[in-house]
């Protein structure tokens, strides 16, 4: 994955590819439609990762590789583990981390034991814990995206939508408690600059 794929997980519709189909006139049919809505709004980006005209090809794909760890700064390094492959935490390139992620998310979301789509099956007890876990993961793509990334959002344009995405999900995640403090405090300068009612402690 190179940053045009850091830049798909931004893009509307190219996150997930979840299998499972709500029914029409559901109470989660209802949710889903919203959240989708939520999320319309945007630019295509696909055509900003192109190969800009004179420039070489190898240079334009090397800068797009240069991530051997997925950190967030030099204070903050993330691991990889999932039970299965990676059943330790493991130190991994950016762009492997976050395929992994994304493969796993699209896991877990499909798995209806998990995550249901009848109303008339409950949600398992594992189920927030389980969300805490793929938002607290999610966050720290944008944390990595934000702090080796963000002269590339901005020379493709993509900041106001990179910030709309992020302020999305940031007022979602403080609004239920969903990531705890600690895991947003790489991005709390930046948060408190682009989130005008974020109140400090």
């Amino acid at each position: 994955m190179s940053f045009g794929g850091f830049i798909d997980f931004f893009q509307k519709g190219k996150t997930f590819r979840p299998k499972k189909k709500f029914s029409p006139g559901t109470l989660r049919y209802s949710l889903y439609k919203q959240a989708q809505a939520s999320l319309s709004s945007g630019i295509n980006l696909r055509t900003a990762v192109q190969l800009p005209v004179g420039e070489d090809l190898y240079d334009w794909i090397a800068v797009h590789e240069s991530c051997p760890t997925m950190s967030g700064g030099p204070k903050f390094e993330y691991l990889w583990a999932d039970k299965e492959k990676y059943k330790k935490p493991t130190q991994l390139p950016a762009p492997q981390y976050v395929s992994l992620l994304m493969d796993w998310i699209e896991n877990q979301i499909n798995n209806e034991n998990l995550f249901p789509v009848s109303t008339d099956v409950p949600f398992p007890k594992s189920f927030l814990p389980l969300c805490k876990k793929i938002l607290t993961r999610l966050f720290r793509v944008f944390v990595h995206v934000y702090i080796h990334h963000f002269d590339r959002i901005v020379s493709i344009g993509a900041e106001p939508h990179v910030n709309t995405c992020y302020k999305h999900f940031y007022y979602f995640i403080t609004e239920f408690d969903l990531v705890i403090s600690k895991e947003l405090e790489p991005l709390m300068e930046m948060t408190t600059k682009i989130c005008h009612d974020v109140i400090q402690n």
